[in-house]
C-alpha cells in the first residue's frame, strides 16, 4: 500500500482489501429475516448512482405530508386481547407471526416471557409494541421522525468536520433540522374527536396528542368546524384551517370558504387544506399505513439532489421512491399481494419511468417538487366521483403541464397492504372504480392526443387499458359460451364435426391445449418471478412461485380477476363510483357467508352460475358426437375460471370448513334472508335493504346506459328458447306457439313456487304460536 502516493487510491486499495480478506462470522449475521433484509438493501443501495450529498444546512428543505381520517391511532388493550370465536386475539397472533420479536423485546423490559403477571403488568409498553407491527398513525409517525432524526446526526457531523464545535452542538443540530425539516399530519376529525364523548372518538384524540408531546417537531391539521351568531340572531356555520402543536398550542387558523369534504373527496380535500401548513422546496405524500427506517432517512439529502440534475431533457417534478411491502408475512394472501405490489414498484415502475416515460403517481411515498406543484393546482385534483384515485391525477397534472416523472431505486419506505380477503376485494373494487372513471376523464383525453404513438400505447397498457383488456377477456368467454351454445343447440357444430370432409382435428385440439395454459395467466407472473431473482437469486425466485401454486395463488388471483371486471364494468356503463374504506387490521375472524353473500353475490357467484350453466347445457347437448379431449382442451380454462369465482371466498375464510361454523352461517343468513327491508334499514341487516342498495347505480344511469343493460339481459332468454325447441315433449315442432308455451309454464311454476313458499312460512307461523304463545 505504501507504492500508492494518492491518499484517495490508498484508501480506495485498503477497503477492497478489507473486503477480500474480512470474513463476518455467522453468529454476527443477525437472525431475524427483516434486519437482513434491510441491512442487505441498504449496503447494495451505497453502490448504487445516486447524487452526493450536501451539508444539511446547504440541503433542499422539505415536508413531509399524511392524511389522516379515523383510523388506528395506537391499539388498546381491549383489541389486542379480545378473542374471536376460536380463541384467537390479535396479540396472540403477533406473538406467532413475530415470535423472535416478540422475544427480543420482552428482553429489552426485562420480563421473564413465562411470567403472564409479569407480562400483563408491562401493557403500555406491550401496547406501543404490537402498534409498530400494525397499520397504525403511530408506526407511520415514529417513521416519518427519523428524518430528523437523521439530519441531526449528519448536521452534528457536519459541525465536527469543520470543527465547529461550540458546546451548544446539540441544539443547533436540531434547530437546523426544524429548518429542513417539517412533518404534517391532516387530521381532518381531530376537533370532532376533541369535542366528542364517545370512547373511541376521545382516545384518538388523546393518542394524537401523545403523539404531539413525544414528537415536539409533528404538527397536526385540522379542520375546525364553529358556529357564529349573526346580526339577525340566526347561527351561522364557520369552517377553518387549523394548525396545532405541542399540548394542542394553536399556531395558525385560517378562514376557509366552506366545508371542504362536501365539495369535493374527502381523502384530497384533507390534504389540500393542510398543504398550506408545509414548508420548502420539496414536499412528500406520505400514506397513512406506511412506514420509514432510520437507514435510509440518511439518504434523502442525497434523494432531494435528484430536483437540480436533468433527467433527459428537463429537471424532475416528481420523484418517485421504492417501496417494501410489510405486510407480506402475516397471511398467504398478504404475501400474494406482496409479491405483486413489490413487482409494480421496483421493475415496474423502473421501466415505466425509463424508457417508457409513462410514470405517475400512485399514492407511493414520492417526493413532488413543492413549488411547481402548488402553482399548478396542487398535488390532489378532489372533485367527486370522478378524482376517486386521486394520487394518478397528480401525475397526470404535472405531465400535461410538462413535467418529469422519475423512479430512484437507492432509497425505500415501508408500506402496509390488505391482508384479508374481503379487505383485498375492497381494495381492487376501489382502484378498479377509480380507473372507470379515469377511462372517462378529460385528463386520459388529453393525454392520449399529446403523446406520441409509442408513449400513448406505453401509457394505455399501464393505467386503464389493464383494466379494460381484463374486462374484454371475461367478456371474450360469455361471447365464446354463448356462440358455442348457439352452435350446439342449432346442430351447427354437428354438421361440421361430422362432415367427411374433415377427418382429423387432432393437431387442432393439441393447439387448443397449448394455447389454454396461458388463458390461465401464466405470462402476468413473468415480471413477479423476474423481480424476485433479481433481489433473492432464481432458485427462490423459482421455489416462491411453485409455494405461491401450493398455496392456491392463481386462484386467488384468478377471483380477483372477476373483482376487476364487475366493479370497472359498471363504472363504465354508469359512473357513480365511491370510496371503499378497506379496514387495515389484522384478520383474525371468519367471515360469515352472508357477509361474503352481500360482496360477492353480483360480482361473482350469479356470473359463475351462468358460465357454470353454460358450460353443462354445451356438454350435454354435445357429448354424443364430440371427443371428450376437445371440449376439456376448449373449456378447461373457463370450468377453473367458475371454480375460483364460486368457491375462493370460502377456501380463503379462516375456519370456513368447520361444521359448528357452517351452522352458525346458515342460521346468520337465513335470519338476514327473512328480514324485511326498512326506513334507515342497513344493507347488513335485511336482504331487501342489500337488493335495494345494490341497483343504486341504475338511478345514476343514463337512457343509453338503462338500454344497454337491458339489451345485456336479453342473452338469458337464447337458454329458453335454444332448450324449449330440444325436449322430448316438443316432438321437433318448431312452432312459435311452443315458445310463448313455455313462458306460460314458466309463469305458473313460479305463482305455484310462491304460493308454496307462503303457505310454509304461515304453517311455521301457526306452529311457533301453538308451541310457544306467540308468532315467531
Amino acid at each position: 500500500m505504501d507504492v500508492i502516493k494518492d491518499a484517495f487510491w490508498r484508501e480506495q486499495f485498503v477497503r477492497l482489501h478489507l473486503l477480500l480478506t474480512m470474513k463476518d462470522s455467522a453468529m454476527d449475521v443477525p437472525t431475524n429475516l427483516d434486519a437482513r433484509r434491510r441491512i442487505t438493501f441498504f449496503a447494495n443501495s451505497l453502490f448504487m448512482k445516486m447524487p452526493r450529498a450536501p451539508q444539511v444546512h446547504d440541503m433542499i428543505s422539505f415536508s413531509v405530508l399524511t392524511p389522516y381520517y379515523n383510523e388506528e391511532v395506537l391499539y388498546s388493550s381491549h383489541e389486542l386481547n379480545r378473542k374471536n370465536e376460536d380463541g384467537i386475539s390479535i396479540l396472540f397472533y403477533l406473538q406467532k407471526i413475530y415470535p423472535d420479536e416478540w422475544k427480543n423485546f420482552l428482553e429489552r423490559i426485562g420480563v421473564d416471557p413465562d411470567n403472564e403477571e409479569e407480562v400483563k403488568g408491562c401493557m403500555d409498553d406491550i401496547l406501543i409494541w404490537a402498534s409498530y407491527r400494525g397499520q397504525t398513525l403511530a408506526r407511520t409517525v415514529r417513521g416519518m421522525m427519523y428524518y430528523r432524526r437523521a439530519l441531526e446526526v449528519q448536521c452534528y457531523e457536519d459541525m465536527k468536520s469543520e470543527q465547529d464545535l461550540g458546546g451548544d452542538e446539540s441544539a443547533r443540530s436540531k434547530a437546523i433540522a426544524d429548518v429542513k425539516f417539517t412533518y404534517v399530519v391532516a387530521c381532518q376529525l381531530y376537533g370532532m374527536h376533541k369535542a366528542s364523548k364517545d370512547s373511541r372518538e376521545r382516545g384518538l384524540y388523546e393518542n394524537i396528542l401523545n403523539l404531539m408531546l413525544t414528537y415536539p417537531a409533528l404538527r397536526i391539521a385540522y379542520i375546525d368546524e364553529k358556529e357564529v351568531p349573526l346580526p339577525n340572531g340566526k347561527m351561522e356555520k364557520h369552517y377553518y384551517s387549523v394548525l396545532v402543536k405541542g399540548d394542542d398550542e394553536e399556531i395558525y387558523r385560517v378562514k376557509l370558504p366552506g366545508k371542504p369534504t362536501e365539495v369535493g373527496e374527502g381523502k384530497p380535500n384533507n390534504q389540500n387544506h393542510a398543504i398550506i401548513f408545509t414548508r420548502g422546496e420539496a414536499l412528500q405524500a406520505i400514506d397513512m399505513n406506511q412506514d420509514n427506517y432510520l437507514e435510509e432517512s440518511f439518504k434523502m439529502r442525497n434523494l432531494l439532489e435528484e430536483f437540480l440534475i436533468k433527467h433527459g431533457k428537463s429537471k424532475p417534478t416528481i420523484l418517485g421512491v421504492r417501496e417494501h411491502i410489510f405486510t407480506g408475512s402475516v397471511s398467504s394472501l398478504a404475501w400474494f399481494m406482496s409479491n405483486q405490489e413489490t413487482s409494480f414498484v421496483t421493475i415496474g415502475q423502473r421501466v415505466l419511468a425509463n424508457p417508457l416515460k409513462v410514470r405517475f403517481h400512485y399514492g407511493h411515498p414520492d417526493v413532488f417538487d413543492r413549488i411547481f406543484h402548488i402553482t399548478r393546482g396542487g398535488i390532489s385534483k378532489a372533485s367527486k366521483v370522478i378524482n376517486l384515485s386521486e394520487d394518478i391525477f397528480a401525475g397526470f397534472n404535472s405531465t400535461l403541464r410538462q413535467g418529469n416523472v422519475t423512479h430512484h431505486e437507492y432509497i425505500q419506505l415501508g408500506k402496509g397492504r390488505d391482508v384479508g380477503m374481503n379487505q383485498i376485494s375492497n381494495f381492487e373494487a376501489k382502484v378498479a372504480n377509480g380507473n372507470g372513471e379515469q377511462t372517462l376523464c378529460r385528463d386520459v383525453h388529453r393525454l392520449g392526443h399529446r403523446f406520441d404513438f409509442y408513449r400513448m400505447l406505453s401509457m394505455y397498457f399501464t393505467t386503464v387499458g389493464f383494466y379494460f383488456n381484463s374486462m374484454v377477456a371475461v367478456l371474450t368467454v360469455y361471447v365464446f359460451l354463448y356462440g358455442r351454445l348457439y352452435l350446439v343447440l342449432s346442430g351447427l357444430e354437428k354438421s361440421i364435426l361430422q362432415d367427411p370432409r374433415i377427418k382429423n382435428i387432432k393437431p387442432f385440439a393439441n393447439a387448443l391445449a397449448t394455447q389454454s395454459v396461458f388463458q390461465l395467466g401464466t405470462l402476468l407472473i413473468l415480471p413477479m418471478i423476474m423481480e424476485v431473482g433479481l433481489e433473492k437469486g432464481f432458485g427462490k425466485a423459482l421455489a416462491e412461485f411453485i409455494i405461491m401454486q401450493l398455496q392456491l395463488a392463481p386462484m386467488f388471483f384468478t377471483f380477483h380477476l372477476g373483482t376487476k371486471t364487475h366493479y370497472y364494468g359498471r363504472t363504465i356503463l354508469h359512473g357513480g363510483a365511491k370510496y371503499r374504506g378497506t379496514g387495515r387490521g389484522f384478520v383474525v375472524r371468519h367471515a360469515k357467508f352472508a357477509e361474503n353473500y352481500r360482496m360477492y353475490s353480483r360480482s361473482h357467484f350469479v356470473k359463475a352460475l351462468e358460465l357454470l350453466i353454460l358450460l353443462v347445457v354445451y356438454l350435454a347437448y354435445g357429448s354424443s358426437y364430440r371427443s371428450s379431449s376437445l371440449y376439456v382442451y376448449v373449456t378447461i380454462s373457463m370450468w377453473f375460471l367458475v371454480f375460483c369465482w364460486l368457491f375462493a371466498p370460502f377456501i380463503f375464510n379462516p375456519s370456513c370448513f368447520e361444521w359448528h361454523k357452517m351452522v352458525d352461517d346458515w342460521t346468520d343468513w337465513w335470519k338476514w334472508m327473512n328480514n324485511r327491508g326498512g326506513i334507515g334499514l342497513a344493507p347488513e341487516q335485511s336482504w331487501e335493504a342489500w337488493w335495494v342498495s345494490e341497483h343504486e347505480h341504475l338511478k345514476n344511469g343514463t337512457v343509453r346506459s338503462l338500454l344497454l343493460e337491458l339489451v345485456l339481459s336479453l342473452r338469458l332468454l337464447i337458454y329458453q328458447y335454444g332448450i324449449v325447441y330440444h325436449l322430448h315433449i316438443v316432438h321437433e315442432n318448431k312452432s312459435f306457439m311452443i315458445y310463448a308455451l313455455s313462458w306460460l309454464v314458466i309463469g305458473i311454476v313460479l305463482v305455484s313456487l310462491k304460493v308454496t313458499i307462503d303457505m310454509l312460512v304461515y304453517c311455521i307461523h301457526i306452529y311457533s304460536h301453538a308451541c310457544y304463545g306467540t308468532f315467531a
